[in-house]
């Protein structure tokens, strides 16, 4: 008997490498965005806030009396 035929008898494993999750992580790589397009995204998301946040800041100051 060889080592290999003792790990797999051990472990319970009959093929050598599993495909059970292949598919898996294909279909959850193909629903995420890229990283690069989330990163985007994220920056330009923070830039609106504090665009508008400073836009509210002039209204402000300038309505106070």
């Amino acid at each position: 008997m060889s080592d290999a035929d003792i790990t797999r008898a051990t472990t319970g494993d009959v093929t050598p490498r599993s495909t059970r999750g292949t598919g898996e992580r294909r279909r959850n790589e193909e629903d995420r965005a890229p990283m690069g397009m989330t990163i985007r995204v994220f920056i330009y998301l923070v830039a609106v806030h504090f665009i508008v946040a400073f836009f509210f800041l002039i209204f402000w100051l300038a309505g106070a009396e």
